[in-house]
C-alpha cells in the first residue's frame, strides 16, 4: 500500500503522462528507431518461443520504471543497492540507475562470490549492509531456508526492501517460513518481460498477510501496473477479459521496444508474454508460463505447481522441477539426507493428483542457476543424465536380477501400479498401454541397465512378450554362458489365422456433401503419400476397376516417362466454420490472434474401420471406403504405401522386417525383400535415380531397386528411424529419434543435419518448389528449414507432433501454399507455409498419429478411434 505522498506522486505522474500524450498525439503515432537519442540500450533474449530476439530499448520505455521504483522503495542516498543482475539482464539497468539517480550506493561483487551462498550472505548483509535487493526467487533460494531466516530476513537484517521477479513468486506458505520473527523487510512481487523492458507490475505483500497463520490457496497477485504501463488479459480468441483465465499482454503508449528488425513500432503496441493468469475480483493471479504447461498421462499439468507443493514441505530446503526430454517429470531437491526421498514421495501423494507425481527425485547440493539468476534447466538435465548413468553402474548382478529389474522398468515405463507383483510372461508392450515413444524409453532404460546396446531389441519390444524380451537380452548380455531360457506359456498369435472380415470391421458411409466430377478416360488415379508427395498415372488401364474418379489434373500433366511431383492442387478456397468457433485463430504479424479472417469447414464424407495392427494391407475404394483387396504380411503393418507411376506397383514395409512390392490390380505380391530390421515407416520413391528408400527401427536407411528389391546402398544412422524418408531432386531426408533431421545425397553421402529438442517421428515434407522442408518433432513444434538445413520458422502446437505435415495450394486468389499438420492430442493445424502463421485449427474425436493428406476438397486422416476420416473442405468467400 502506498503512503499518501506516494499516492499523490502516482496520480500526478499519471496526469502528466496523459496530458503529455495528448499534446504529442498529432506529432507521431509511431516510435522511430532512426530518431536521434531514441535508444537507451540493446540486449538479447531467448523470447517466449525459445527463438532469440534482439530487443532495442528506447529511453521513454525504461525511464518510467526507474522513476516509479525510486518513489515506491523510498530510495535515498543512505541506501545500498546490490547489483544482482548481470548487464545482459535488463533489471540491471533499473538497479544501476535507481542508485545513480538517488545518490545511493551500488554494490558490485565478483561472480565467484555469488556462487557461494554463505559467503554471499555475509558480504551483503554483514559487511556492506545492503538495504535494497532486487533478485530472482532462485537467487534467494540458493541461500537455503535456514540462512534466509537467520540472516537475509531476520529481525536485525539490514534489508529494507526485497523485490522478487523474473520467475514465479514463492507461495505465501514458503515466504512465511523464510521470515524470522520480528522481520520488517518490505517484500514486493515484481513482474515484466524483456520485450517491454523491464518491469510492468508490482505488488507489496501486506504485513497482515505475511504475519497471518491461515492457509492461503491463491498465489500472490501481480498487483498494479507501473507508470505508463498497460496490462491486458486476453482469452484464446484475443478478446480482453475482466474475469477468468487468459494470457497477459503488456505495453503502453511509450512502453514500446523494437524487436529484431523492427524500425518503427506503433505507439501503444501490446506484446504477448506467454504467461497465463486468472483474473478474480479485479486482481490478477499468475497461473504459469506457456512453456510450463505439459500434457502427462492424458491430463494438463503446470510443472510449477509441482515445485510449489514440494517447496512447502518442511524437509525441502529448495527444489526445482523439469520435464526431462518431454518424457519424465524430475524433482530436484537440495538435501544430503537420502532417507527423506521415500517420505517426500508419500507427502506429494497427499497433495498432488496422480498425474503430477514426479517420476524421480534427485538430491543435489545446490540449485544451478543462469547468469540471469534463473534456474538453469540445461544444467539440471545434465545432472539427471549423470545421475541415471551412475545409477546404472554395476546394477545387474545376474539373470534373475535382470528379470526382476526388467519387470520394474516395464511397470515404470507403462505407469503400471507398483502393487502389480509380477508382470505376466505373455504381456505384450503395445497391448499393455505402450506406444512408440514409450518403447524408445524402455529401450534406453534397458541398455543403461545392462551397460551395452542390444541389437534388434526395439523390434522385440514392439512385437513380442516380456518373456521374449528377457530372453533376447540374455543372449546379448550373457553370450558365453549356458543360458536356460524361461518357458513362455504365451502362444504367439498367427496373423494368418485372423478372420479377415472380423479384423477389418465394417465401413460407415455418409452422403458426400460435394460430388467430384469423373473423367474415366483420363488419370485413373492420383497417388498421394504423406508429406504431400503426389504422383499421377496417365493411363486408362485401371479406370473402372477401383471405381475412382479424379479431376485433379489434366491428362498430360504427368506421363509414364516424365514423372514429377504435381505442384498445384486446384482446391477450393478454404473458408467456412470449424467444429469449434473458438478454435479458429489467425495470427497477425505481431502475433496477435485475429478472429474471423479465415475459416475452414470440414465435414465427414465417409469413414472406415480397418481394425488395428493386424498385419493386413488394405486397398479401399476412395469414393466409398469399401474394401477392394487385403494382403497379409508376417506381422503388424504401420507403414503407408507408395506407388511407382511407371508400373502401378505399390510398395510397403512390415514389422516382419520385409519390404513388399504389390500389384493391387492383379491382387498379387511381385517381390519381397529382407531389410535387416523392422520397417515401421513408409517407403519413398525417387524417379531419377530410380531408387526406392526404406528405413528400419535398427537405424538403417536403404536404397532399393524398385524393379527387383535388391539393395543399392545402405547407411546406418545409429538410432531407430520411425520417420519416413522423403526425396527431392538432389537429396533424401529423414528424421531420427535422437532429434536430428538428416540429409543425404542419392548416393548415400550425408550432407547436413538439423537438431531439434525431441525425437523426430514425423517425416519430412518438401514445398512444391523444393526450397523448404517441413516436419514435426516431439518437442511440440512444426519446423520449416531450407535445403541447406537452416531454420526458417517454427510453430508451437499443443502436443507432440508425430505426424507428417502436408503442403497444399489455397486457390483463394492469394496464390498461397498452406500446410496441414496434426498433433497427437487430435488437433489439425492449418498454417501458412511461407511464414508458419496459424490459419485455422480443427479437433478430431481422439488422438492422432496418422498424417493428413489433401486432394482437391478432401482431407484424409486416421484417428485413434480406429477410423479413417475423409473430411470435405468446403469453400466460401472471404469476409
Amino acid at each position: 500500500m502506498l503512503s499518501d505522498g506516494k499516492e499523490k506522486y502516482e496520480k500526478e505522474k499519471i496526469k502528466i503522462s496523459v496530458s503529455s500524450e495528448h499534446v504529442n498525439e498529432e506529432k507521431a503515432e509511431h516510435m522511430d528507431l532512426r530518431l536521434k537519442h531514441c535508444l537507451a540500450y540493446v540486449l538479447h533474449t531467448s523470447g517466449t518461443t525459445g527463438i532469440p530476439k534482439i530487443v532495442r530499448v528506447p529511453h521513454e520505455c525504461i525511464v518510467p520504471n526507474i522513476q516509479h521504483f525510486q518513489v515506491l522503495f523510498d530510495i535515498t542516498q543512505e541506501d545500498v543497492l546490490f547489483l544482482a543482475s548481470p548487464l545482459t539482464f535488463d533489471p540491471s539497468v533499473v538497479e544501476i540507475f535507481l542508485a545513480l539517480s538517488s545518490g545511493a550506493s551500488l554494490l558490485i561483487i565478483p561472480t565467484s562470490i555469488k556462487l557461494l551462498p554463505s559467503k554471499l550472505a555475509s558480504v551483503l548483509f554483514s559487511h556492506h549492509r545492503v538495504t535494497v535487493l532486487q533478485a530472482t526467487p532462485t537467487l534467494l533460494r540458493r541461500f537455503g531456508s535456514k540462512l534466509i531466516k537467520s540472516n537475509v530476513l531476520s529481525a536485525t537484517t539490514s534489508l529494507r526492501v526485497l523485490a522478487l521477479g523474473g520467475e514465479v513468486f514463492p507461495s505465501l506458505t514458503v515466504l512465511r517460513s523464510w521470515r524470522g520473527e520480528g522481520n520488517k523487510t518490505q517484500i514486493f512481487n515484481v513482474y515484466g518481460i524483456t520485450e517491454v523492458s523491464s518491469w510492468a507490475t508490482i505488488y507489496r505483500i501486506p504485513e497482515k498477510i505475511l504475519n497471518s497463520t491461515s492457509k492461503c490457496e491463491l498465489p500472490v497477485q501481480l498487483g498494479f501496473p507501473l507508470l505508463g504501463t498497460v496490462v491486458e488479459v486476453r482469452d484464446t480468441n484475443g478478446f480482453t477479459i475482466q474475469e477468468g483465465s487468459g494470457q497477459v499482454f503488456l505495453g503502453g503508449r511509450n512502453r514500446v521496444c523494437f524487436l529484431d528488425d523492427e524500425v518503427t513500432v506503433p505507439l501503444g503496441t501490446m506484446r504477448a508474454t506467454g504467461d497465463f493468469v486468472t483474473v478474480k475480483d479485479g486482481e490478477i493471479f499468475f497461473l504459469g508460463r506457456k512453456d510450463s504447461q505439459i500434457k502427462r498421462h492424458g491430463k494438463r499439468l503446470n510443472i510449477e505447481l509441482v515445485q510449489q507443493v514440494a517447496e512447502e514441505l518442511q524437509q525441502v530446503e529448495s527444489c526445482a522441477v523439469t520435464w526431462y526430454n518431454q518424457e519424465k517429470l524430475i524433482l530436484f531437491m537440495v538435501s544430503k539426507d537420502a532417507s527423506v526421498k521415500e517420505y517426500i514421495f508419500k507427502e506429494l501423494h497427499k497433495y498432488l493428483p496422480s498425474h503430477a507425481i514426479p517420476d524421480e527425485l534427485v538430491l543435489i547440493d545446490s540449485l544451478p542457476f543462469t547468469s540471469h539468476g534463473k534456474i538453469d534447466v540445461s544444467e539440471l538435465n545434465k545432472i539427471y543424465l549423470n545421475y541415471i548413468n551412475l545409477k546404472s553402474e554395476n546394477k545387474l548382478s545376474g539373470k534373475e536380477d535382470l528379470w526382476e529389474k526388467l519387470q520394474y522398468l516395464w511397470k515404470s515405463t507403462l505407469n503400471l501400479s507398483e502393487d502389480l507383483l509380477k508382470v505376466p510372461d505373455e504381456s505384450l508392450f503395445l497391448n499393455s498401454g505402450g506406444d512408440s515413444l514409450k518403447s524408445i524409453r524402455l529401450l534406453s532404460e534397458i541398455e543403461k541397465l545392462v551397460g551395452t546396446s542390444v541389437p534388434g531389441l526395439l523390434e522385440i519390444i514392439l512385437s513380442s512378450s516380456i518373456l521374449e524380451i528377457y530372453n533376447h537380452i540374455l543372449q546379448t548380455v550373457f553370450p558365453d554362458e549356458d543360458v536356460t531360457f524361461r518357458k513362455s506359456c504365451a502362444t504367439k498369435r498367427k496373423l494368418s489365422d485372423i478372420n479377415q472380415e472380423e479384423a477389418s470391421g465394417t465401413s460407415l458411409h455418409q452422403k458426400a456433401i460435394m460430388t467430384l466430377s469423373c473423367h474415366n478416360e483420363i488419370n485413373a488415379f492420383v497417388a498421394l503419400s504423406r508429406g504431400s508427395q503426389i504422383l499421377s498415372l496417365n493411363t486408362t488401364r485401371f479406370s473402372t476397376k477401383l471405381g475412382h474418379c479424379s479431376s485433379a489434373y489434366p491428362s498430360d500433366s504427368v506421363s509414364q516417362t516424365n514423372i514429377q511431383n504435381v505442384k498445384d492442387l486446384n482446391s477450393p478456397v478454404l473458408i467456412g466454420k470449424s467444429k469449434d468457433p473458438s478454435c479458429v485463430v489467425k495470427v497477425s504479424e505481431e502475433g496477435k490472434p485475429v478472429i474471423g479472417t479465415q475459416k475452414m469447414e470440414l465435414h465427414v464424407r465417409w469413414r472406415s474401420d480397418t481394425g488395428c495392427y493386424n498385419g493386413l494391407v488394405y486397398v479401399l475404394k476412395s469414393n466409398s471406403g469399401e474394401k477392394y483387396w487385403m494382403f497379409t504380411t508376417g506381422d503388424a503393418v504401420k507403414s503407408s504405401a507408395t506407388m511407382d507411376p511407371t508400373t502401378g506397383l505399390i510398395y510397403i514395409g512390415s514389422h516382419d522386417q520385409h519390404a513388399y512390392a504389390l500389384d493391387i490390380y492383379r491382387k498379387k505380391c511381385v517381390w519381397k525383400s529382407k531389410c535387416g530390421g523392422t520397417v515401421f515407416s513408409s517407403p519413398c520413391l525417387n524417379p531419377i535415380p530410380h531408387h526406392l528408400y526404406f528405413a528400419t527401427l535398427g537405424g538403417l536407411l536403404l536404397a532399393v531397386n524398385p524393379a527387383t528389391g535388391n539393395i543399392i546402398w545402405k547407411h546406418s544412422c545409429g538410432k531407430p528411424l520411425f520417420s519416413s524418408p522423403r526425396c527431392c531432386s538432389q537429396y533424401v531426408c529423414i528424421g531420427c529419434v535422437d532429434g536430428n533431421l538428416l540429409c543425404f545425397t542419392h548416393f548415400g553421402e550425408q550432407v547436413w543435419q538439423f537438431c531439434t529438442s525431441g525425437p523426430i517421428f514425423s517425416s519430412p515434407c518438401t514445398s512444391s518448389s523444393e526450397q523448404k522442408i517441413f516436419f514435426g518433432s516431439h518437442d511440440c513444434f512444426v519446423y520449416c528449414c531450407n535445403m541447406k538445413g537452416h531454420l526458417q520458422w517454427k510453430f508451437e502446437t499443443t502436443s507432440r507432433v508425430y505426424a507428417t505435415p502436408f503442403a497444399f495450394h489455397n486457390c483463394n486468389g492469394s496464390n498461397e501454399m498452406l500446410l496441414a499438420a496434426a498433433s497427437t492430442d487430435g488437433k489439425l493445424w492449418i498454417l501458412e507455409s511461407q511464414s508458419g502463421q496459424l490459419q485455422s485449427v480443427y479437433e478430431l474425436p481422439g488422438e492422432v498419429f496418422s498424417s493428413p493428406v489433401v486432394l482437391e476438397s478432401m482431407l484424409i486422416i486416421g484417428c485413434r478411434d480406429n477410423y479413417v476420416y475423409c473430411l470435405d473442405l468446403l469453400g466460401g468467400n472471404k469476409k
